[in-house]
């Protein structure tokens, strides 16, 4: 993939993350700071990027990040991959049914392995905890909407 595909592709995953955005219910208690205020901003900051990193593509200052100096691809580009959308797909499929800790664990473990950081208990121990501190903070702290930290499947 060239980098003014991938910058095409990172572009429209940022439109289809604004439309998601714009899917967020307003909160019934006016507060200043919204449901909406943050993932606008996160998503906002990624449009910018994708279009910052589309436009040096497009003058051809980005080389192809998955090729080598001698134009072949990179040893291991394909399973890093599969192991980063392993991981998304991982969170989506498993978040419903048993709660929010334990898929972001396992997606966290997906994207550590795709960068090459090793599968076992300390990166589960490490993942594990984000994806704890981040359901707290979002889901006890912020009252956003992230379902139970673990839920059981009868």
């Amino acid at each position: 993939m060239t980098p003014f595909r991938l910058a095409l592709c990172l572009l429209a995953l940022g439109l289809v993350g604004a439309w998601q955005v714009t899917l967020i219910p307003e909160s019934p208690i006016q507060m200043p700071v919204g449901p909406i205020l943050t993932p606008a901003v996160v998503v906002g900051f990624l449009l910018v990027i994708a279009l910052l990193y589309g436009l040096s593509a497009w003058r051809g200052r980005q080389v192809d990040a998955v090729q080598g100096e001698d134009g072949q691809p990179l040893p291991g580009a394909n399973r890093r991959m599969l192991m980063l959308l392993g991981g998304g797909a991982a969170f989506v499929l498993l978040a419903v049914p048993l709660g929010f800790v334990i898929p972001a664990t396992l997606c966290g473990m997906g994207v550590a392995r795709a960068f090459d950081e090793p599968l076992g208990w300390r990166s589960a121990l490490v993942c594990g905890t984000i994806a704890l501190l981040f359901w707290i903070l979002f889901a006890q702290v912020l009252g956003v909407g992230l379902g139970p930290a673990v839920a059981w499947p009868l």
